[in-house]
């Protein structure tokens, strides 16, 4: 049972989530639900999952004016920092640019779309958990084109990266795949504050503004 994935699986329709636990192989354990952004962000605190399967649109944003799409994206904001080990694959029936683009901007480490199998859906779990970006193929393209990794542009991203330095890099690498400030400083052997200030660096260098644009900008260019 240890070597099982423990996944929260948070869709408004019940009957979609029923289906979708059965549907799941046996490498994977469904430890929660949720239908909506308050139950999502409490389960997932709670459970502290490998992976959260997360419809894009969902009930219960409370900020005003918010699109409908921001639902998977106020999950994903708010329950990173409650859950920072915790991967999130948006599974939604939307193929829309806008939503793709902007729950990967959230955080979010793939999108499929509700149309794949069982056994995909299951393969993406276990690429996410293992630190893979994954994407339904008509999909890929959005995230290529909204964070600049189009093929001829990997010399912008050469580029990008010299104005890091070797310790930069490490510490950008390893907050990108969700380590804490105190997980980082124990593996590169030095202080969490020595941490916090290298990623000080690495997000004025690189003109992003959180940890989660981080994630997305070292994913889109393959460096997780």
């Amino acid at each position: 049972m240890g070597d099982l994935l423990r996944v929260v699986v948070v869709d408004d329709h019940s009957i979609f989530r029923s289906g979708l636990r059965a549907e799941l192989d046996d490498s994977i354990d469904v430890v929660g639900e949720a239908a909506d952004v308050a139950g999502a962000i409490a389960v997932i605190a709670d459970a502290a999952p490998d992976v959260v399967l997360l419809d894009v649109h969902l009930p219960g944003v409370e900020t005003s004016g918010a699109p409908a799409a921001s639902g998977g994206e106020a999950v994903i904001r708010e329950a990173s920092a409650l859950s920072p080990r915790t991967r999130f694959l948006a599974l939604s029936v939307s193929d829309a640019a806008e939503d793709v683009v902007r729950v990967i901007r959230a955080g979010a480490r793939g999108y499929i779309t509700k149309g794949s199998s069982g056994t995909d859906v299951a393969h993406a779990v276990h690429a996410v958990a293992g630190g893979d970006a994954v994407f339904s193929p008509r999909l890929a393209g959005f995230v290529l084109d909204a964070f600049g990794a189009a093929a001829g542009e990997t010399a912008v991203a050469s580029d990008e990266l010299d104005r890091l330095s070797a310790r930069e890099q490490e510490v950008m690498r390893l907050i990108a795949r969700g380590y804490s400030y105190k997980e980082v400083a124990a593996e590169l052997f030095i202080s969490a504050k020595t941490v916090e200030t290298h990623v000080s660096a690495v997000l004025r260098k690189l003109q992003l503004s959180s940890r989660h644009e981080l994630t997305a900008w070292a994913s889109a260019r393959r460096l997780l």
